[in-house]
């Protein structure tokens, strides 16, 4: 019997849902960031003593109109977590050697997808990747970008937060620029919803 999988943006009614999955075993990385890291400048600290400041600040995201990323669920479990939004909300990338911006253009940013260690190997960061794509176009995106790990020997799961190139070529990005050996940046140009007729 196949689990429905569905998601949901981050927001003050689901908050609770997000502390379910990020307490788990397996989650010490994400508990310390709480995906904050690259939505501010200068020296952010993800160790367990900044993990408050870092998890009050990302609660205060989830009250805004936009949220700053989407849960994941199989079967009503929260089991999966992708961080989107506005590239100019993430403030470190603007100096980032590898994911400083291409250009000018209007872009959304998908920064960090996690997966419950429990839950990893079901091609939920896929799912997730889909989930993202039609959040940003309901939102009026029509640019997404990412900042994929493209290497040939594969990373150990914790630190495979950017999600690999296969990931995001699967999903219909291309490679924009390239300025490391084991990382790219891509893009995928979204349309509107086709509207319904009558």
């Amino acid at each position: 019997m196949s689990e429905t999988f569905t998601a949901a943006a981050l927001t003050h009614e689901t908050w609770s849902d997000l502390e379910q999955l990020f307490g788990r075993p397996g989650g010490s990385i994400v508990r310390g960031c709480w995906c904050m890291y690259y939505r501010r400048s200068g020296k952010v600290l993800v160790n367990s003593s900044a993990g408050k400041d870092n998890k009050q600040q990302l609660r205060e995201l989830a009250g805004r109109h936009t949220a700053p990323g989407l849960i994941g669920y199989l079967d009503g479990l929260p089991v999966g977590w992708i961080s989107l939004g506005p590239r100019d909300d993430y403030l470190k990338l603007r100096r980032s050697p590898v994911m400083k911006p291409v250009d000018d253009a209007d872009v959304w940013s998908i920064v960090c997808t996690y997966v419950d260690k429990a839950h990893r190997g079901l091609g939920l960061q896929h799912r997730l990747l889909s989930a993202a794509i039609d959040f940003a176009r309901d939102n009026g995106v029509r640019m997404l970008e990412a900042y994929p790990v493209d290497k040939p020997e594969r990373s150990h799961d914790d630190f495979m937060f950017f999600g690999s190139r296969s990931l995001y070529e699967q999903a219909g990005f291309t490679e924009v620029v390239r300025r490391s050996p084991s990382r790219v940046v891509m893009r995928r140009r979204l349309r509107p919803h086709r509207r319904q007729t009558s």
